[in-house]
């Protein structure tokens, strides 16, 4: 007998449920990368789709001597506006009986475990399209090390190289603590015995190091097997900002049932509102077609702009070859 979806999750479970899951299982959102507080879920449940991130600017100008007479000249503190873009994505899966039948399984508990992980490695996505916007914005050029066009081996990637790209956030640079890379990038820096593996606590597998760096992998990352050419992304703790968001008229989770279908089908529904922000670079909305961006808009340097300090973006872009 086939078990239908509603048998297996009730959705007012399973919402927290795969949202919580999804966070434990990035690797992004565990090092510290990604960060997600209360505030950052407020916003993303907020109106409209532009989301406003105030902050104040650093304090500026000279100390002043001290006299016997006179007044210090007080300074003033302005502030500045980051804006974060709302993103809206869903996602339906569905099974019907026979192949429940079929496989002798149940298809629609199969999808169910399944979903955070899915989730997961969507958001990645959805950080690298950011990511590759963001570092075609004209005012992050600075953040940006490119030694691929190098001759020889000035052009492949090396602990001196890596140096090279941290000292791009000069005395800033101890900012930096995690790096996200391609797998064959990681065999290769492994082979050169760069990488170090540790047993961290509560984990089953070891955590890569890269100049004692966090390293965080991803096939999603740029990577072109014809000319050997790689990018890393350097990040600082909380360089992007995490919020999981709500709507009392979107409902995150669902269950349906076609029970016209030849022999029934299931469907598991999901939804998902949220904010996955590169804090200091703000959303233009110059360019988008509908209501939410898609990943090709995301990567659109025309919808970024740098508003933080050169040194306060906590994201550094170093591309290099490996042979």
């Amino acid at each position: 007998m086939t078990t239908r979806i509603a048998d297996v999750i009730q959705p007012e479970v399973f919402t927290p449920y795969v949202t919580q899951r999804t966070m434990e299982l990035s690797a992004l959102v565990q090092s510290g990368i990604v960060q997600n507080n209360s505030e950052f879920d407020e916003l993303a449940s907020g109106p409209n789709t532009l989301v406003n991130m105030p902050y104040w600017n650093d304090l500026t100008g000279d100390s002043e001597t001290m006299k016997d007479n006179g007044a210090l000249t007080p300074g003033k503190i302005g502030s500045s506006m980051d804006v974060a873009r709302k993103q809206g994505r869903g996602r339906a899966w569905g099974a019907n009986g026979l192949s429940a039948l079929l496989s002798g399984d149940d298809p629609m508990r199969a999808i169910a475990d399944l979903v955070a992980a899915y989730w997961t490695r969507d958001m990645q996505k959805i950080l690298l399209a950011t990511l590759d916007g963001v570092f075609k914005a004209s005012n992050m050029s600075g953040h940006v090390l490119d030694i691929s066009s190098e001759t020889g081996d000035d052009a492949l990637v090396s602990g001196d190289s890596f140096i090279d790209a941290t000292q791009l956030l000069g005395d800033a640079k101890g900012l930096l603590t995690g790096v996200m890379m391609h797998s064959a990038v990681e065999a290769y820096l492994a082979k050169r015995q760069l990488i170090e593996y540790v047993q961290e606590k509560d984990q089953s597998d070891r955590v890569p190091y890269f100049m004692n760096k966090r390293v965080i992998v991803d096939d999603g990352m740029p990577y072109d097997t014809a000319t050997k050419t790689g990018t890393m992304y350097l990040f600082g703790q909380g360089a992007i900002a995490l919020g999981n968001g709500s709507h009392p008229r979107i409902i995150p989770t669902e269950i349906d049932r076609d029970s016209l279908a030849s022999s029934g089908e299931d469907f598991l529904i999901n939804r998902r509102i949220f904010i996955l922000h590169p804090r200091g670079v703000k959303w233009t909305e110059t360019s988008v077609a509908d209501v939410f961006p898609e990943n090709s808009e995301l990567a659109n340097g025309a919808n970024w702009q740098r508003v933080y300090e050169p040194k306060a973006i906590r994201v550094v872009k170093h591309v290099f070859k490996i042979a």
